[in-house]
C-alpha cells in the first residue's frame, strides 16, 4: 500500500483555492504530469462525475479515468481510479487559516504487478511531484 500526503499554505481565501483546485479543467495548469483532462459526464463537478486524464509518469503516457466519489465544495474532494497497475484514490482537503488556506493532497493506492516492486521508490517520486504540484498551485493563486 502506498499512502503519500503533503500540504501547503496558500495565501488566498479558502473559497478561491478550493474552487480553482477542484476544477478539473485547471489540472493541466498546476499538475506537472497531467497533459489533459476530458469530461466524460456533464458539468458541473459532482459525486459520480467522471473525467479522462492523460498523464506522463516515468517517461510513459498514462490514460486513466477518475470517478469523483465525495465532494463537499470548499472542504473536500475525493476521486478514484481503478485502472492500470496502480489504482489510486486522491483526496484534496482545504482548511482556512486566517486569510490563507491549508491545502492537503493525499494519494493512496495498492500497486499490482510491476507496481508492487516499485512501491517505495514510487512513493518518494510521488511525494516530490505532489510537492511541486502544490508549489505551482500556490504560485498561480498567489499571483492573481
Amino acid at each position: 500500500m502506498v499512502n503519500v500526503h503533503t500540504d501547503i499554505l496558500i495565501d488566498a481565501p479558502c473559497a478561491i483555492v478550493a474552487e480553482y483546485a477542484a476544477n478539473p479543467d485547471n489540472a493541466p495548469a498546476w499538475y506537472q504530469n497531467i497533459a489533459s483532462a476530458t469530461w466524460l459526464t456533464p458539468h458541473p463537478l459532482a459525486v459520480g462525475s467522471k473525467l479522462a486524464f492523460t498523464a506522463h509518469f516515468l517517461g510513459r503516457a498514462l490514460d486513466y479515468t477518475y470517478e469523483f466519489t465525495d465532494y463537499i465544495p470548499g472542504e473536500r474532494l475525493v476521486m478514484r481510479t481503478s485502472q492500470g497497475p496502480f489504482p489510486m484514490k486522491t483526496t484534496y482537503t482545504w482548511t482556512s487559516e486566517g486569510n490563507a488556506t491549508r491545502m492537503e493532497l493525499r494519494n493512496e493506492g495498492k500497486p499490482s504487478g510491476f507496481g508492487v516492486l516499485a512501491g517505495a521508490p514510487m512513493a518518494a517520486m510521488m511525494r516530490r511531484a505532489m510537492r511541486k504540484d502544490l508549489a505551482k498551485l500556490k504560485t498561480i493563486l498567489e499571483s492573481t
